[in-house]
């Protein structure tokens, strides 16, 4: 069993599967992080350093159109916010506003970054997870581009 400040990284589903080695390094890049209603968490293109797993409150995930920002999905406990730390070139592709005051668990993704470089297992098995991620919020977006295209006629 793993002993850390934040437990329960070990018993998030994202994590199932892992070995201790593995939830030990990403453990050791955690820290809590805490943000108020209407704050920005991350803009789009700027430098994406983080992933956050939503402990209490609610997060948006925004597109800044020209027009509006459109809200892509509404995330809130138990879930995962950011995969643009490990793709390249390292640049959030969304808003992240908090809608509901956030407690969080942040995990510094320059350094895990070079966990997964000097460890292909742990870098294969974030990949796998954090592309289900990807997937949610691309079938996210298609979603609420065709309701707004739809909304237009």
């Amino acid at each position: 069993m793993t002993h850390s400040r934040y437990p329960e990284l070990s018993e998030h589903a994202f994590f199932a599967g892992l070995d201790n080695a593995a939830v030990a390094a990403i453990q050791s890049c955690a820290r809590d992080c805490h943000y108020a209603t209407g704050n920005w968490i991350a803009r789009q293109g700027a430098p994406a350093d983080d992933l956050y797993f939503i402990q209490d409150g609610r997060v948006a995930v925004v597109f800044p159109a020209p027009q509006r920002e459109l809200t892509i999905q509404t995330l809130s406990a138990g879930d995962i916010v950011g995969w643009s730390w490990l793709m390249p070139p390292h640049e959030w592709q969304f808003d992240i506003k908090a809608v509901k005051d956030c407690s969080m668990m942040g995990i510094d993704g320059r350094s895990l970054r070079a966990k997964c470089e000097q460890d292909h297992h742990l870098g294969y098995a974030l990949m796998k997870r954090l592309s289900r991620v990807m997937v949610d919020r691309l079938q996210a977006t298609r979603l609420q581009l065709m309701d707004v295209y739809e909304n237009r006629k």
